[in-house]
């Protein structure tokens, strides 16, 4: 680290990643997106309480050691949340809404300690017929466990924002209110 005083003249605000724009999907192209996850214990047995999955698998060791996986399964809510989560940053953070999750189909277990990783195809895109500021893309979201087995996969649709609809700066990237921060000039 720099001890030495920055000059204001040298000091500048670096645009950051903004996220995808309507126009910038492409039917094909795959994102794989960053940070992979392991999941512990603590996410699963959270999300299993908080929305009142009864099922024993999920939180009854002695329950789930005398089923054919011999152990606790992670909630495939939990597995779901999660993969949309990680694709966020390059499908959706220009989402005005989610249309719909379509198609969802858990592949394979999922267990405490598993860390999923996700990816997502764009399967089609098209203009919105009642709103002009954003387009409406389809992605197919597949997560993997660290071996490489899939474990889940789902058709998701969200309405993503036209370019020429937003004006992002970087001293007021998307979510910043005007004003807050170091700004050009300061």
């Amino acid at each position: 680290m720099n001890d030495e005083a920055t000059n204001d003249d040298e000091r500048r605000v670096i645009a950051g990643w903004q996220g995808r724009y309507f126009e910038d999907f492409t039917v094909g192209d795959v994102y794989k997106h960053p940070f992979g996850r392991t999941l512990t214990e603590t996410d699963d047995v959270w999300l299993t309480n908080i929305t009142m999955n009864v099922n024993p698998m999920h939180f009854n060791e002695v329950y789930a050691a005398e089923t054919e996986f011999g152990e606790r399964l992670v909630n495939g809510l939990v597995v779901i949340a999660l993969a949309v989560g990680m694709s966020v940053i390059d499908v959706s953070m220009n989402a005005t809404a989610n249309l719909g999750y379509d198609d969802v189909r858990h592949e394979g277990p999922v267990f405490h300690g598993d860390t999923l990783f996700a990816e997502s195809e764009v399967i089609e895109t098209r203009e919105s017929s009642s709103r002009e500021h954003v387009g409406i893309v389809t992605t197919e979201l597949r997560a993997y466990n660290q071996d490489g087995d899939r474990v889940l996969s789902l058709t998701r649709t969200p309405m993503v924002l036209k370019r020429e609809y937003t004006a992002p700066t970087p001293e007021q990237p998307p979510g910043w209110p005007e004003g807050i921060g170091v700004q050009r000039g300061e």
